[in-house]
Order: structure tokens, then sequence, then C-alpha cells
């Protein structure tokens, strides 16, 4: 749907960019529950080379506060343990043969209320990227020469339409995400 140098598509792409790269940093946040998501991002020293954790082993969760490792290679169980370490998530791996454990305490009010401040600023960032994208959208609305006013201004109240629908999208993710955060 692309008008004389305004391609409404490409701005669509680019705030579902935004807001997927917003769930994604919702998916490293702890909850209190076991995901695999939570150490999936956690890089390993492997074979002279950073890898995912999901190329040294399978991730799986047998309970809901117990996320396990079954590394492959057994040589890399100690790398992988002290990877989830060093990761800040505030975790300590129990290691048996090459099963890495990892026990998910239960959170304290004090940290949900950090968390939920983290979501909070994911989610602005998350905004702020959808606002960038709609001024570059406007900008080249007012750039074009070949637009009429009037064909400006419908264009605009689109772009400006589809900017509140993923604002809308953001701030709905993150009710779900302050919900999951604060259920004890």
């Amino acid at each position: 749907m692309s008008t004389k140098g305004v391609d409404l598509k490409d701005l669509r792409k680019r705030m579902e960019g935004a807001v997927a790269a917003l769930k994604s940093e919702f998916a490293g946040l702890r909850t209190g529950r076991a995901t695999a998501s939570l150490v999936e991002p956690i890089t390993v020293e492997a074979y002279g080379s950073h890898m995912p954790m999901t190329q040294v082993g399978t991730i799986s969760v047998p309970e809901p506060r117990t996320i396990s490792i079954q590394v492959w290679d057994k040589a890399l169980v100690s790398a992988v343990e002290r990877a989830i370490r060093e990761s800040g998530l505030g975790v300590n791996p129990v290691v048996d043969g090459t099963l890495v454990r990892i026990p998910i305490p239960p959170l304290t009010q004090e940290r949900r209320v950090e968390l939920t401040k983290v979501a909070h600023k994911y989610a602005e960032q998350a905004r702020v990227a959808i606002r960038n994208v709609r001024r570059e959208g406007m900008d080249a609305i007012k750039k074009s020469k070949e637009i009429s006013e009037d064909e400006q201004k419908r264009l605009a109240d689109q772009v400006q339409k589809l900017t509140d629908e993923f604002v809308k999208t953001v701030d709905d993710a993150l009710a779900a995400k302050d919900a999951e955060i604060m259920q004890v």
C-alpha cells in the first residue's frame, strides 16, 4: 500500500518488529515460574566460541519451579554451569552428571516490584521505537511534493491510527506481564 513515497506496510512491519522485540524482552523476565525462555538467551563458551544454550543441550521444564538442561557433551557441563551462574538470573544450578537442574526460587515482593519496573522500562522503549517509526512516516508524508494536502491529511491519520494500534498492543502486553509477575 505504497502511496507516493509513504509505505504503510513497511511502517506496520517496523512497528510489529518493535512489539516482537518487546515480547522477547518480556520472555527473559523471571516471573517465579520456570520457563525455557529464561535460559535460552544465555551463551556458553564452548569449542572456542560463544554458543547459545540451545546448541549445547536440551532445555526442558519438568516441574513448575525447575528448569533442566541435558548437556550433550560431558566436557561442557562446567561451562554451562558457569554461564548460568554468571548470567545474573540469581539462580544456583545443580549438576548431576550431564544434567544441570536449575531450581527457580519464589520471588519476594520487593523483587516483583523491581521486575515490574524493568517491564515498564522495556515497554517504554517499545513505545519510543513505535513513535520513531511514526515520526519517520510523517516526515516522509510532509516531504512528498506529489501528494495533495487532503491526501497528506488522510495518510497522516492512517499513520496515527497504526501508531495508536501498536501502542495499545504494547500496553496490553505490559498489563499481562505485570499481572504475571505480581501473581504469587
